[in-house]
């Protein structure tokens, strides 16, 4: 598996996760060959000391200014639209979509960065202005390309469309929670506020119908469930569905004397259409795992168990 397809997550960097281990874990990945780093202007403002995102940003940016060198090693993705404000969250209007890559890029200390995704829905403001914002991103070079992370599918192609006729960049990526296991449907995972923030079997179909996007996937390891008996699934992956799928990733990965969830990265870059997994880490032994993946060349009777385990 190639490496570089991993997107290293950089949320709690900063914040939960201190300097000198964010910047080992930045290191070792991009010496493994790893390239992306994701993160957003409101990380991680639940756990700041001033209540305010802008943290794992600004640490990315000390990374980067330490070696001149490194901003051609890395792609760098980030968000805007869920920072809180005093009322509720900043939104998508276009003022806020260019005056809050300005300051992201600010506190990146680059001109231009690689994607920047609408990170939630704005029903507030017209869609039409909230694409032509991100389409200006990609004309002043703020931005090289456009996406969006938990947003409905009818909503992404309407925001295509409109680009499209607008003659301004679509969005091209789409962010969106998945795993090898899924939680009961009609249910709601606690934690996971956004109604739109799973990949669903239409996602899957609209992917497939336009192989020009690609989909990232955040929490792909369901905060360590596959591999930590000290954080067992949510309840509402507690399903006949679930316990079929795990049996068989056991096996695999007992086969291949690998951890669990190194399977579950392997599946998901394995898969097509292709899911790009986000690995959120916190130390370097958990790095060591995911990185574990290119080793991985899953053989097609190995997925087709994986993809169908009964």
């Amino acid at each position: 598996m190639d490496v570089s397809r991993l997107v290293l997550g950089t949320m709690y960097f900063g914040t939960r996760t201190d300097e000198r281990t964010s910047v080992a874990i930045i290191d070792a990945f991009v010496a493994a060959g790893g390239r992306t780093l994701d993160t957003a202007n409101c990380y991680a403002f639940w756990c700041s000391a001033d209540g305010r995102g802008g943290d794992s940003e600004r640490l990315l940016g000390r990374w980067l200014a330490a070696d001149a060198g490194r901003r051609q090693l890395v792609e760098i993705a980030t968000k805007v639209g869920q920072e809180p404000t005093g009322s509720g969250v900043e939104g998508l209007s276009a003022e806020v979509v260019l005056r809050e890559c300005d300051r992201s890029l600010e506190r990146l200390g680059v001109e231009t960065v690689d994607v920047h995704w609408a990170h939630g829905e704005d029903r507030s403001i017209s869609l039409a202005e909230t694409v032509t914002a991100f389409g200006e991103l990609v004309t002043s070079g703020r931005a090289r390309r456009v996406g969006v992370s938990n947003h409905p599918t009818w909503r992404v192609e309407r925001a295509r469309r409109l680009a499209a006729d607008a003659g301004v960049e679509p969005f091209t990526l789409l962010q969106l929670s998945t795993s090898y296991v899924e939680p009961r449907p009609g249910t709601t995972v606690e934690g996971k506020d956004h109604r739109f923030g799973f990949v669903t079997d239409e996602t899957i179909d609209y992917l497939q119908e336009h192989p020009e996007l690609e989909l990232w996937a955040y929490s792909p390891l369901v905060q360590g469930a596959y591999d930590r008996a000290d954080r067992p699934f949510p309840q509402v992956y507690d399903h006949p569905g679930t316990t079929q799928r795990l049996a068989v990733l056991r096996a695999v990965a007992e086969r291949r004397g690998v951890a669990p969830s190194t399977i579950v990265l392997a599946w998901l870059l394995a898969r097509r259409p292709q899911a790009r997994p986000i690995v959120g880490v916190s130390t370097l032994e958990q790095l060591d795992a995911a990185l574990a993946v290119a080793d991985i060349d899953l053989e097609p009777e190995e997925l087709a168990r994986l993809d169908d385990p009964r």
